[in-house]
């Protein structure tokens, strides 16, 4: 069975980023799993935090239900990202979650040279994102994850859908959102 993980970085039921990515699931088959960022509660990397992470990495000790995210995330078949474009990237919840994921031995590992070499299955990450106003780079949001999951967890594809201008005076929302859709539905025919 396809194990779906779906990765919510928004802050409200009705959100436009959260349609979209609901709208990815309805073309999915397979055991869906949801991890609500800004239900969560991830620890702050602080030097105690770390010092206690690496320890249990050097041990290869994943025991702690705080690995259970990287272990996830790992397993996962289909990844899908609802990151709504905040201050020209991401809310910062996601940033710590991809932190919390970043696991020597469980989403990747180092080769002999010192490179990062990938441990997770996923054939496909998605990433949704919708903006007030112009996305001026996908640098800082979609960059960032792309190059993560791709170079360092070995996930074998990104694609991004993206939906801008939401909020400009007199924008038509609907077939802004519309648009997106047809792209979304375009990609899976």
């Amino acid at each position: 069975m396809n194990k779906i993980l779906f990765i919510d970085a928004t802050n409200h039921e009705d959100s436009r980023t959260k349609s979209l990515a609901n709208h990815i699931l309805e073309k999915l088959e397979g055991e869906i799993t949801r991890v609500p960022l800004f239900e969560l509660t991830i620890p702050t990397l602080t030097e105690s935090f770390l010092n206690w992470r690496n320890g249990c990495v050097e041990e290869k000790n994943f025991t702690d239900t705080y690995f259970d995210w990287a272990k996830e995330f790992a397993s996962a078949d289909t990844v899908i990202i609802a990151a709504p474009y905040w201050d020209l990237s991401f809310p910062a919840v996601l940033k710590q979650y991809l932190e919390a994921i970043t696991i020597v031995g469980l989403t990747f590992y180092y080769t002999e040279e010192g490179f990062p070499k990938g441990l997770c299955k996923a054939e496909n990450l998605f990433y949704v994102t919708t903006a007030g106003g112009p996305i001026i780079s996908d640098d800082f949001g979609f960059g960032y994850v792309q190059g993560l999951t791709q170079n360092m967890f070995g996930v074998k594809n990104a694609h991004c859908f993206k939906a801008e201008n939401l909020d400009i005076w007199d924008a038509d929302v609907e077939k802004i959102l519309s648009d997106c859709k047809a792209e979304i539905d375009q990609y899976f025919e």
